[in-house]
């Protein structure tokens, strides 16, 4: 088989399918599932469930601290029973909240840090197959220790820091499986001091 194609990739061209009906299943804050009716000229008509993202993209932040370590969050993550290492990320929690507000929310929030500057860096989907979640990735410079207030002293106990050389180590061992978190550490590893100058 060549190597060369018909035609140029075009993500926006027509689509094969049409969508007939679509109905909410299940409701909820941060997703809705929806049951979608499609009609193919191949296939005919099959329907599909679809996980609805609210309220925006989820997002994520990684930084380094003055001393060039990545804090990372230790997480139970009960869908897949086991404990993660994973950024700070989160969602939108009220009308309005913007990407960048809720990196540094989450930034204080989990690692208990603020940032003097941040600067999107990605924007992924998640699940395409079955889902409309995007997630924006951004990087954190000008880290400083958020207040006790903003970021309680227990939160202390769940914060790991690891060098970009170690989380990047981690990612390679399968330590780190959370998606998010592979894609921020391996650009930070990648390029870390243009990443620093942003």
């Amino acid at each position: 088989m060549g190597k060369e194609t018909y035609r140029r990739f075009d993500p926006w061209r027509v689509a094969p399918v049409v969508e007939e009906s679509r109905k909410t299943v299940l409701g909820g804050h941060y997703f809705t599932v929806d049951q979608v009716s499609y009609d193919s000229r191949d296939i005919g008509h099959f329907d599909r469930y679809i996980l609805h993202k609210n309220n925006g993209d989820s997002v994520g932040v990684i930084g380094l601290t003055d001393d060039g370590l990545i804090p990372l969050i230790e997480q139970y993550r009960v869908a897949v029973h086991r404990w993660t290492l994973e950024i700070p990320a989160g969602h939108a929690i009220k009308a309005g909240e913007r990407p960048t507000d809720v990196a540094q929310r989450k930034l204080v929030e989990e690692v208990g840090y603020t940032a003097s500057h941040l600067t999107q860096f990605c924007r992924f989907i998640n699940t395409p197959s079955y889902s409309t979640q995007y997630t924006a990735l951004f990087f954190a410079s000008g880290l400083t220790p958020a207040s006790p207030q903003e970021a309680p002293e227990e939160l202390r106990s769940s914060v790991r820091y690891f060098t970009p050389e170690e989380a990047h180590k981690m990612v390679l061992n399968g330590t780190i499986l959370d998606a998010k978190s592979i894609i921020a550490i391996q650009r930070v590893y990648e390029s870390p001091n243009h990443m620093v100058q942003n």
